[in-house]
């Protein structure tokens, strides 16, 4: 009972992370021009990215029990196609938030959307794929 306590702080944490993260990141995309060049912006949203990935990996080994995955792959399945409106340019975001003082809010989406993309895909491949073999060993 301690561990599941654990793993969902953890994964709240990591939510809050990505969430954090894009902010900062998403803030650094919106004045690229004037204080950070687009290299200083890449480079710490490869690294946020790179950790996240890393942070979902673990959690998709210790986080989820049995009896969590259908939701689990339910919610971020939502979170995933959420996130992929985000990709490619021009994209759902850049129309309604790309306007003048809104354009901070589509850094921010796009930016909060990619790291919580980037942290529960790989846990999502990896519960599933444990779902899988469970299913298979069963047979």
């Amino acid at each position: 009972m301690e561990m599941e306590k654990i793993a969902r702080w953890a994964f709240v944490a990591v939510v809050v992370i990505a969430i954090v993260m894009g902010l900062v990141v998403g803030y650094m995309a919106n004045v690229a021009t004037a204080h950070f060049s687009d290299s200083n912006v890449t480079n710490a949203s490869a690294y946020v990215t790179l950790i996240l990935v890393i942070l979902g990996i673990v959690v998709g080994f210790i986080s989820v029990t049995a009896k969590e995955v259908t939701p689990f792959l339910v919610a971020a399945i939502a979170l995933i196609v959420a996130g992929l409106s985000s990709v490619g340019y021009p994209n759902i975001w850049y129309f309604f938030l790309n306007y003048g003082t809104l354009n901070l809010l589509y850094y921010w989406a796009t930016e909060i959307l990619t790291y919580i993309v980037a942290f529960v895909a790989p846990a999502v491949v990896i519960i599933a794929l444990r779902s899988l073999l469970a299913m298979e060993k069963a047979k």
